[in-house]
C-alpha cells in the first residue's frame, strides 16, 4: 500500500490471468470441480487449460487429484487453504484498488 491508496502492482498476476482468475472464481464457490466441469464453466481448450491449471497448482493455490473412475481417467482440482488465502487476498486488493479510484 501507498500512502496515496492502493497500488496495483500488489496484485497477484497468478491470479490475474483471465483463464487463473476464472478457475479461482469458480472453485472458491464450488469447493472442487473436476477438469471437464471447469472446463465448462471456464472455456478454453484442454491444453490451454491445463497450463493454467498447473500454473495455479505450481503456485500452491490448488491440488489436482487424477483417479480413475473405472477405465475413464478423472482429474479434480481443489483450492488449497494457501489457494483461498491468495484469493481472499486478491479479491480485497481489488476491492482497495477500486475504491481508491473513487
Amino acid at each position: 500500500m501507498t500512502a496515496e491508496g492502493f497500488d496495483y502492482r500488489d496484485i497477484d498476476d497468478v491470479i490475474h490471468g483471465r483463464v487463473r482468475l476464472a478457475a479461482m472464481a469458480y472453485l472458491s464457490g464450488a469447493g472442487s470441480a473436476d477438469f471437464n466441469e471447469l472446463k465448462a464453466k471456464v472455456g478454453g481448450t484442454d491444453g490451454n487449460l491445463s497450463v493454467h491449471l498447473r500454473k495455479l497448482e505450481e503456485a500452491g493455490y490448488l491440488r489436482i487429484e487424477k483417479t480413475f473412475a473405472g477405465r475413464k481417467p478423472r482429474t479434480v482440482c481443489r483450492l488449497t487453504d494457501a489457494g483461498r488465502e491468495a484469493w481472499i487476498a486478491y479479491i480485497g486488493r481489488i476491492g482497495a484498488l477500486l475504491a481508491a479510484s473513487s
